[in-house]
């Protein structure tokens, strides 16, 4: 994890789509642009606006140069406040400024131990609530280019990043291979490897594959009609569905 990593591997092969997407900045982990991706009716999904990764606790001064080149405004942090505080994000002289929005369920309760598919399902419970004022300060003026990250930039990362690539109009499959290409970012492909929670727990991060990421959004269909819809009617309304995709999207 991010949550905890004893989701099932599958077999992955060595070309990995979107591999070239990865960006080097010194002292953080699977980072990429989330735009690039063209959307079903032909328009195309800005560059330059938001980045993914994860923590930013290791970041170099180097690394924080390269994150204000990319002109990062706003760093968007999806952990727990007993991950933060275990390892808060460093930015050095980056100008930005941080925005907490924890994705699982703040109920005092030691999530990090769970597997993948419940944690996920723990995360689908909470979006309602957790995802539209995110939202809501990603359309805010002054708010982009933003960066969000969690704590391996996998997990509650990948599932801001879905919902708002299908609210945008990305097909699922263009979904799926960005949600993938952390097993690459995260340099598991040929092994798990050990990390440790926020309890201090010695814990394994380990290959995905799509099903994660698929059935969260089967799931949030079923119950809200679509990604988009669950910004919509939750929080952030049509007029700020119209702003986020405005802002993001450049017309056929």
């Amino acid at each position: 994890m991010d949550l905890t990593d004893r989701g099932p591997a599958a077999d992955h092969p060595r070309h990995v789509i979107g591999a070239d997407r990865l960006l080097d900045v010194p002292g953080v982990r699977n980072v990429r642009d989330v735009g690039g991706h063209t959307t079903t009716d032909g328009a195309t999904v800005r560059t330059g606006l938001l980045h993914r990764s994860g923590r930013l606790t290791d970041l170099t001064p180097e690394g924080a140069r390269v994150l204000g080149k990319l002109g990062v405004r706003t760093v968007v942090d999806l952990r727990d406040p007993a991950e933060i505080d275990r390892w808060p994000d460093r930015l050095y002289e980056l100008d930005a400024v941080t925005a907490h929005h924890p994705l699982l369920p703040q109920d005092g309760e030691d999530h990090y131990g769970k597997p993948l598919d419940e944690a996920y399902r723990l995360l689908t419970d909470t979006a309602a609530a957790t995802l539209p004022p995110l939202f809501t300060r990603l359309v805010a003026p002054g708010a982009l280019p933003a960066l969000v990250h969690c704590a391996v930039g996998r997990d509650r990362t990948g599932i801001v990043v879905a919902v708002l690539l299908s609210a945008l109009g990305v097909a699922d499959r263009d979904i799926v291979d960005d949600f993938l290409l952390s097993n690459l970012g995260l340099g598991v492909l040929d092994g798990p490897q050990e990390y440790e929670d926020a309890n201090g727990v010695v814990r394994l991060t380990e290959a995905v594959g799509p099903e994660l990421i698929t059935g969260f959004l089967a799931t949030v269909r079923a119950r809200y009609g679509s990604p988009a819809a669950l910004l919509a009617d939750q929080g952030l309304g049509e007029a700020g569905l119209a702003r986020l995709r405005e802002l993001f999207l450049a017309p056929a």
